[in-house]
């Protein structure tokens, strides 16, 4: 079976949001035109406590996208975005949501960041998104939404490493940095993955 794993799209990655990707708004309709292609779709939803340490704010004297060290790796520092239960924390309404079976939820642990949607940053804790993929016998997922250079690629990464065919839907997700973008996509082929154009 094959799946489609539909990352972020939520207010705080949008253009206006605390954390926005540039034309982020313009995938909303590429994604709900896919979605009818595929026999299984599912989400993935950022939603940080409000003191998730991978905000600057907690971090006395930092600004956002500094690199620290932390618990021994490195960690980008953000602005506060996607805190459960705000409004930036929501799937956009745009998106369809009809077809989506299940939304899976990560970076709640305020330790650790999260941008893939199974595991955290440390592959400490699975959300459980690889086991309901198994259990639902997917063999392939193809992989969209934001940001492209973090949270698409880290899902679609894990998802190759979980044995698992994995595509990135090149059409439907733009990154926070370009320049990044085209050294993971370079990365991720190299690995055994796929990009995937429109049509």
């Amino acid at each position: 079976m094959k799946c489609l794993i539909i990352v972020d799209m939520q207010y705080d990655f949008l253009p206006g949001g605390a954390l926005p990707v540039a034309g982020g708004d313009a995938l909303i309709p590429v994604i709900n035109r896919l979605q009818p292609d595929y026999e299984l779709v599912v989400a993935t939803q950022d939603w940080h406590p409000a003191d998730h340490k991978s905000f600057a704010s907690q971090h006395e004297g930092k600004k956002p996208f500094e690199v620290i060290e932390w618990k021994g790796d490195r960690q980008t520092l953000w602005p506060d975005h996607c805190v459960q239960g705000t409004h930036g924390a929501e799937l956009h309404p745009g998106l369809d949501q009809h077809r989506i079976e299940a939304i899976f939820r990560k970076g709640m642990n305020t330790e650790i960041d999260s941008y893939s949607g199974f595991f955290d940053n440390g592959h400490l804790k699975s959300t459980g998104l690889g086991d309901y993929l198994k259990g639902r016998g997917v063999t392939e997922v193809h992989v969209c939404g934001l940001a492209a250079d973090f949270c698409v690629y880290f899902t679609a990464l894990d998802a190759l490493e979980l044995g698992l065919k994995s595509v990135i839907a090149d059409h439907a997700t733009l990154p926070i940095d370009a320049v990044t973008y085209a050294r993971t996509k370079q990365q991720f082929v190299e690995w055994g993955g796929e990009l995937k154009a429109e049509g």
